[in-house]
């Protein structure tokens, strides 16, 4: 569920923002009289809420959508759509500063345009932000109440003075910014990605807390805006669920662009000086102090629960999300979830895909499974990382032996034409077979490379599968292609290489 910002005296920050509010929640909107009881009842209109109102409204089934705040969750107001078209902008900058290898000139004064590159997110968002209008939703058949939900029993909700009865429901309010426990942190000020977009001057000083995908991204993005960034992760290294040598090259590639690499570090305590904030780090038993003008934190999401009634509804919770099963139910049969609020995969297209499987399970008997979901993810820095399945650590650990196909993007004939040679697609399979169990790719288009492994572990495709794939040339894909194709000669055995001499022998006579 889309969370206001709390900075409202910043919020709307340009017309850009007005007409997102304007679409994605009316200032004089009238919500609709309950006409009995809906077929599903979603509460939050992030990317699973909407998904799921939406499939259940074409299918025939009443729906009702409940948003307290804008339409299009995290996704679109405080989280991908921004960060990625900044992401975009910073990419160009870095782009101009290295134009001599590229053939070009740099640029003798460039100057980074802060504002503007502020004001084209907030174009985007606000673009993109059309298609979920509260207009289009209700011209696809779905009544659209704002407010706050409430359960007041195991099958009705309560919702700005209004009471609504449910066959089904799906909680799918999303995640909120996890603040970290450091003293003084909350009494200086902070930015999460909740606030992060609302700026209209780009920070000096900038200390990133946490290094994963969210502090990753925005450390590298406002490095290259021109702010002299800090990042601070407690741990040896970045991301630390990914394979080291992909963690390691991203830490070579953040310090190489200027930003202040602290691992190992902990951020015990903040407090304020004049405009400042002074930031006690933690270090191998020794601390010391920087001046930043802003802290961003980046350690991770809570799901959003606090409110919803959950007690009454019967429906178990705990700091993880609410509890469902494999079937996305609750613990109430009526009830399912969907999405952040619940899952550990915190993603857009998780939240989606899950969505779909409880339209199916509420609806219409289905037996799908959030287990068999085959969920790709990506780390949108420079490069990307992106992994799909099993890691060799954990194939291991459930007693599968595992064979690992490497091809380096600097052998990639596309990637060197487009000076993007840092990185590798490593792919996973069984050993002995061409079972596909997981890759990882980091490359400057991992998030698009990493699809082509998705779809055939999905549909049960082999790594020699993939190489029989034809692909149009040049491309940075062809990564994938050379991984299968690396697999296909160890199908060349020397009995196998001994019989087609023999026979091409004999074909020359």
């Amino acid at each position: 569920m889309a969370r206001r910002r709390t900075k409202a005296a910043s919020f709307p920050v340009d017309h850009n923002d007005v007409e997102l509010i304007r679409s994605g929640h009316p200032p004089r909107w009238k919500n609709p009289e309950p006409n009995g009881p809906y077929n599903l009842v979603v509460i939050g209109a992030g990317p699973a809420g909407l998904t799921a109102a939406r499939e259940a409204a074409a299918l025939g089934a009443k729906v009702a959508l409940i948003e307290r705040g804008l339409i299009g969750g995290a996704r679109v107001n405080v989280g991908c759509i921004p960060s990625k078209s900044l992401t975009r902008t910073a990419r160009l900058y870095a782009d101009m500063r290295d134009a001599e290898s590229f053939g070009g000139d740099t640029p003798d004064h460039l100057h980074v345009d802060f504002e503007r590159a502020m004001m084209r997110m907030r174009q985007i968002r606000q673009r993109i932000s059309r298609a979920d209008s509260a207009a289009t939703l209700v011209a696809e058949g779905i009544e659209l109440y704002f407010g706050e939900a409430r359960f007041a029993g195991q099958d009705t909700v309560t919702v700005a003075g209004r009471t609504l009865q449910f066959r089904k429901a799906l909680v799918a309010t999303g995640a909120r910014p996890a603040l970290p426990e450091v003293p003084g942190l909350a009494e200086a000020g902070y930015l999460s990605n909740e606030t992060l977009f609302d700026l209209t001057k780009c920070p000096q000083r900038l200390l990133v807390i946490g290094g994963g995908p969210l502090g990753c991204e925005t450390a590298q993005a406002f490095c290259l805006l021109g702010a002299k960034v800090i990042l601070a992760q407690r741990e040896p290294m970045f991301l630390p669920g990914e394979e080291r040598d992909a963690a390691q090259i991203l830490s070579d590639a953040l310090a190489r662009e200027g930003v202040e690499v602290r691992l190992n570090t902990e951020v015990v305590a903040v407090r304020r000086d004049g405009g400042k904030k002074l930031a006690d780090l933690l270090r191998d038993d020794d601390t010391t102090t920087i001046s930043v003008d802003e802290i961003v934190t980046g350690i991770g999401r809570s799901p959003n629960v606090d409110g919803l009634g959950l007690e009454a509804a019967g429906v178990a919770y705990d700091a993880a999300g609410i509890k469902v099963d494999d079937f996305l139910k609750t613990t109430n049969s009526r009830i399912y979830a969907a999405g952040d609020v619940c899952l550990a995969y915190k993603y857009t297209h998780t939240a989606e895909a899950s969505a779909r499987i409880v339209v199916q399970n509420a609806l219409f008997l289905g037996r799908k499974r959030l287990s068999e979901l085959v969920i790709p993810w990506c780390t949108y820095t420079d490069p990307e990382i992106a992994h799909v399945g099993l890691y060799p650590a954990a194939a291991r650990q459930n007693g599968i032996p595992v064979k690992t196909y490497t091809v380096l993007m600097h052998d990639v004939a596309r990637a060197v034409m487009d000076g993007e040679e840092e990185g590798f697609v490593k792919i996973h399979v069984r050993e002995g077979s061409d079972t596909i169990l997981g890759a990882t790719v980091v490359a400057s288009h991992a998030g698009e490379m990493i699809n082509a492994v998705s779809l055939a572990i999905k549909s049960g495709m082999g790594l020699q599968a993939l190489a029989d794939v034809i692909h149009p040339f040049p491309t940075q894909a062809q990564g994938i292609k050379m991984a299968g194709d690396a697999y296909r000669r160890t199908q060349f055995t020397s009995s196998w290489r001994q019989a087609t001499t023999r026979w091409l022998a004999r074909s020359r006579r």
